[in-house]
C-alpha cells in the first residue's frame, strides 16, 4: 500500500522515518508530504517540531491536534513547487490537501514556504490559496420556472426567495 502522502511504497518506508526523526527530509517537497503523513497519523509532535522558530511561535497545538484527529485525510496533490531542493535554502509547494469532517468533503489550498536551517527543511509560513472557480454548465433556473425541491410552486417563490 502506498504511502499516505500518494508516493512511496509505503508510511512505514517513505514518510514515517522523516517523522520519526530517523532521516531528514532532503527536499521541501519530501518535508510537505511528511507533515500532511503527520496530520494523517495524528503526529503533532513532528507537525510542530517541523516549523522554523518564528513560525513555530503561533502554533496552538491542542488546536492542531484536533484538526489532525477529527479529519480523515484523503490525499494529498502536489500542484507544483519552487526551489527547495537538495542544494536550496528556500523553496516553495503549492498543494492540496483533502478531507472529510463529519462526512463533509473539504480542501485545503495552500502555497506553504520552507526554509532550511542548519541543513534541515523547515516550514516557515503559508498563504492559503483559493480553489478553482465553479461554472454553473447547466441550465438556469427562471424565476417563473417551477422549483427544483419539487414544491410545486414557482422557484421565486420557493427557493428563490434567497437568491
Amino acid at each position: 500500500m502506498p504511502c499516505v502522502c500518494g508516493i512511496g511504497e509505503s508510511t512505514e518506508s517513505h514518510c514515517l522515518p522523516i517523522i520519526k526523526g530517523e532521516k531528514a527530509a532532503a527536499t521541501a517537497e519530501a518535508l510537505m508530504r511528511a507533515r500532511y503523513a503527520a496530520y494523517a497519523l495524528g503526529e503533532v509532535d513532528f507537525i510542530l517540531k517541523s516549523h522554523t522558530p518564528e513560525a513555530g511561535k503561533d502554533v496552538d497545538r491542542a488546536q492542531t491536534e484536533a484538526w489532525s484527529k477529527s479529519s480523515k485525510w484523503l490525499g494529498l496533490e502536489i500542484l507544483g513547487t519552487d526551489a527547495g531542493g537538495e542544494n536550496d535554502d528556500r523553496g516553495t509547494v503549492e498543494f492540496v490537501a483533502r478531507y472529510k469532517v463529519k462526512n463533509v468533503s473539504l480542501e485545503h489550498r495552500e502555497r506553504a514556504k520552507f526554509e532550511k536551517h542548519d541543513g534541515k527543511w523547515l516550514f516557515a509560513d503559508a498563504e492559503a490559496l483559493a480553489g478553482p472557480t465553479v461554472k454553473n454548465e447547466g441550465p438556469r433556473v427562471g424565476r417563473n420556472d417551477p422549483c427544483h425541491c419539487g414544491s410545486g410552486k414557482k422557484f421565486k417563490k420557493c427557493h428563490g426567495k434567497a437568491a
